[in-house]
């Protein structure tokens, strides 16, 4: 074989080489770290449509502020629990490092507050919530990925 050949050849299983091994590091850059949140609240009854209104146009800087704070994969959902009496329940991810700061962070955005002015009417806290809380953190009993 030529020099020039074996050349190209070794430059093009070396660039396979890096090529799989930076593709096989991309997953890596996922946070290493997941704690998941599960968290009940009220929901006034004479309110859900207007939450469900509200959420199905979340505002873009709202959802911007919580994927800044390292919240992922957030979904609420709505269960009747007693004849008229309703719940909401609510899972996310939080990837980051430092949940009391980022969730200053959150509390401090102007969109944020003004949106809270308008989902916090519609909830009312269960009876048996910590003190400070609004939404409740419930206990994870199980988690299979």
């Amino acid at each position: 074989m030529r020099p020039r050949t074996v050349f190209l050849v070794a430059a093009m299983v070396l660039a396979a080489v890096l090529a799989f091994f930076l593709i096989r590091k991309a997953p890596l850059t996922a946070p290493d770290r997941v704690e998941r949140y599960g968290m009940v609240i009220g929901v006034k009854p004479d309110k859900i449509e207007y939450y469900k209104k509200l959420h199905a146009a979340a505002w873009p800087g709202v959802l911007a502020k919580i994927k800044e704070c390292h919240i992922r994969n957030y979904s609420i959902y709505l269960r009747e629990v007693a004849e008229g009496q309703f719940l909401l329940f609510s899972y996310f991810e939080y990837t980051g490092n430092d949940l009391e700061a980022d969730m200053a962070k959150m509390a401090a955005d102007p969109e944020t507050r003004r949106w809270w002015k308008e989902t916090d009417p519609c909830q009312s806290p269960i009876p048996t919530r910590l003190d400070k809380e609004f939404w409740s953190r419930m206990e994870e009993v199980f988690h299979a990925d």
